[in-house]
């Protein structure tokens, strides 16, 4: 994995990756040639704009228990910054937000 900037980081497979705040972890979008789902790219590493939403489903600590459904992390990645959208199941539902940096150096 390689620092694009402090916001993304490079990954396998034409992979690009950047912090979720609401998840309080990294999520991981493939651009570019090559098999399986694709988004779009501005290009900038800066202020990242990702097309179309981003839907993560996942088993987090906002995961329902016994059985209920996934956690949701559902948003619109634009100029570097996060939309959530209205059916997140974590606390930055509804909101919007800068892109966090990776912490450590580049």
């Amino acid at each position: 994995m390689g620092a694009l900037s402090k916001k993304l980081r490079a990954a396998d497979g034409g992979s690009l990756l950047f912090w979720c705040p609401g998840c309080d972890g990294a999520h991981r979008i493939q651009v570019g040639e090559g098999p399986g789902p694709r988004w779009g790219f501005n290009g900038d590493p800066d202020r990242p704009t990702f097309t179309p939403s981003i839907l993560v489903t996942y088993n987090g600590k906002d995961a329902g228990i016994d059985g209920a459904p996934p956690a949701i992390c559902h948003s619109f990645v634009t100029a570097g910054r996060i939309q959530f959208l209205s059916d997140c199941t974590h606390a930055l539902a509804g909101q919007t937000v800068e892109i966090p940096d990776f912490d450590g150096d580049l």
